[in-house]
């Protein structure tokens, strides 16, 4: 966190003699302490590192006084080169009378607010008035500290697409400038980085990351990376409604419990512009409010929730079950509930791979919806997910077409869902009608459609498509170990029984119990379960009775 006296605004002074800037300094203390920050450097080079550390913290320069006579790099020198840093602080040459014609040169060549003649005293008459009057003029352009983390990044990059998506939905608060800007390019000169090492992330504190993983990422924004214990109660693998439902009920009951998520809490529901059919909210709320609210309440009981990391496979060992990561590390339970949900499928249209976080997103992709602002934008899918993103993203696009290859949105979109779209004018249903390809030069800048009704082709102009087209679970990370059907989800209770029989492997004199699945004390719930209702409201209430089914699994060790 930010203390208050790194929040105030600097006013800093260089001078290569000692004296001097002591005095300067004392002098500005003495008035504008209270309420500025008052630094000073004997050189141009250390000022310059200065105003560096303060650019990639966000923190703002009301003035800059520099002495025009210094070795190495004079005052002029480095005023030009601070005005790419911080060209909005106010500029003061202290000169001797001798310079007074260099100094009204510097006028022209720095844009020079002022210059003052050594030694100024007093102060109350030849310092105070400047300042004060410069304070005044650089208060008035309403410089407010930028404290969020910094994100600079191009426009068309992939990868700063998906940091963008990682920090919002962790519901981390960032700033987005793209390197073609004349702040973005300041950014990078102050952390010393260049376009190719783009996105480069500037924490809070100031901190500069080039290209970094989730997990650097995760772990220089503060979120949990790494688990506290080596064995729980109850390791939740996911972190969507079921997960979070899970470990909210688990920690609640007293279990030792952690739950570990890939991307960030909230799952393909995490990503839904407004959910309206959930039980207790008449009024609706957003995927990101939900998970909120569900990833606070989890740690409030305890339940430590873990980011940024993988989970590669599942090992029963004896009375433990282990669970693997990506990078190494491993963590073990009396029990593990899996709770990974779905994934959008990939769209097999040529051109659409190219063009994934350069105008195609997979799912509602919430930092590009002020994006779409006046324009035509593309939404394949006729489920709910896709209709909730249409209806969001009409308030901004001039036009959301939604491509759907049925008859029409009645068999797979809820009834208040369609009752909305007919209601929206600026949203156009085409039926039977689906991607066939797309196209670009960096970014997607059209697309082919064809009426399977008719065959007809159509190229039209785009720059957003947004893909809601089934979902596939990502459960190979569970092969030979736990029972999954033809389309890879996990098989649970009676669907693991064929005519009264148990399945493969298992020991128990006992049945599989409802949510749990072929290897005992693993359960599923969610949408990766087999069969499973594919709606918010019965993963949550899965993730709690898997709780009480875990109960029952430790009491009996």
């Amino acid at each position: 966190m930010t203390s208050p006296a790194a929040a105030k605004p600097a006013i800093l002074s260089v001078d290569d003699d000692p004296g001097v800037s002591r005095a300067v300094v004392r002098d500005l203390r003495r008035r504008y302490g209270a309420d500025y920050r008052i630094l000073r450097a004997e050189s141009g080079a250390d000022a310059l590192e200065v105003l560096r550390e303060l650019k990639l913290r966000g923190q703002p320069v009301a003035v800059l006084i520099a002495d025009y006579r210094m070795p190495n790099m004079n005052g002029v020198e480095f005023l030009e080169q601070a005005m790419d840093l911080h060209p909005y602080a106010r500029r003061v040459l202290l000169t001797a009378y001798a310079d007074t014609d260099a100094a009204i040169e510097a006028i022209n060549v720095v844009d020079l607010d002022h210059y003052l003649l050594k030694p100024w005293d007093p102060p109350e008459e030849k310092l105070y008035p400047v300042i004060d009057a410069l304070l005044d003029a650089w208060r008035s352009d309403d410089h407010k500290p930028v404290t969020e983390t910094k994100v600079v990044g191009h426009r068309w990059s992939a990868r700063c697409s998906e940091v963008r998506e990682f920090l919002a939905r962790n519901q981390l608060p960032y700033r987005w400038y793209q390197v073609d800007e004349p702040e973005g390019a300041r950014l990078l000169t102050a952390a010393d980085a260049t376009e190719d090492d783009c996105p480069v992330i500037i924490n809070q504190g100031g901190e500069v990351l080039r290209t970094p993983t989730d997990a650097q990422l995760a772990e220089a924004v503060g979120l949990n990376i790494a688990p506290v214990d080596e064995f729980y109660d109850l390791i939740v693998v996911g972190g969507g409604p079921a997960g979070l439902g899970a470990a909210v009920y688990g920690a609640s009951e007293g279990l030792r419990t952690v739950l570990v998520e890939r991307t960030a809490t909230g799952g393909q529901a995490g990503q839904s512009s407004r959910i309206e059919n959930y039980l207790g909210f008449p009024d609706g709320l957003s995927g990101a409010q939900l998970a909120d609210r569900a990833r606070r309440q989890a740690v409030k009981f305890g339940a430590e929730l873990i980011t940024a990391r993988e989970v590669v496979s599942l090992e029963p060992c004896g009375s433990a079950r282990v669970v693997k990561f990506a990078d190494g590390g491993s963590i073990s339970a009396h029990s593990v509930l899996i709770a990974t949900g779905v994934n959008y499928r990939h769209h097999p249209a040529p051109g659409v791979d190219d063009f994934t976080g350069r105008g195609v997103y997979y799912g509602s992709a919430m930092t590009e919806a002020s994006d779409c602002t006046d324009r035509d934008i593309y939404i394949v899918g006729g489920a709910n997910s896709a209709g909730q993103a249409a209806v969001y993203m009409s308030r901004h696009a001039r036009t959301v077409h939604i491509l759907v290859r049925a008859e029409s949105l009645v068999d797979s979109m809820s009834h208040y869902l369609i009752q909305q779209i007919e209601q929206i004018p600026n949203i156009k249903v085409h039926a039977r009608t689906e991607v066939i390809s797309a196209d670009g030069d960096d970014h997607l800048e059209r697309l082919v459609l064809r009426d399977n009704a008719t065959g007809v082709e159509e190229k039209v102009d785009a720059e957003r498509l947004f893909l809601f087209i089934g979902a596939a679970p990502e459960t190979d990370w569970l092969d030979g170990v736990v029972h999954r059907d033809d389309k890879g989800y996990v098989l649970a209770g009676p669907d693991l029984m064929i005519d009264g029989t148990k399945p493969a492997g298992w020991e128990l004199t006992r049945s599989p119990q409802h949510l749990e699945t072929s290897v005992p004390g693993v359960f599923v719930a969610g949408d990766v379960r087999s069969e499973s209702a594919k709606r918010v409201a019965s993963a949550v209430g899965e993730g709690a009775m898997a709780v009480m089914l875990v109960h029952r699994w430790i009491a009996k060790q």
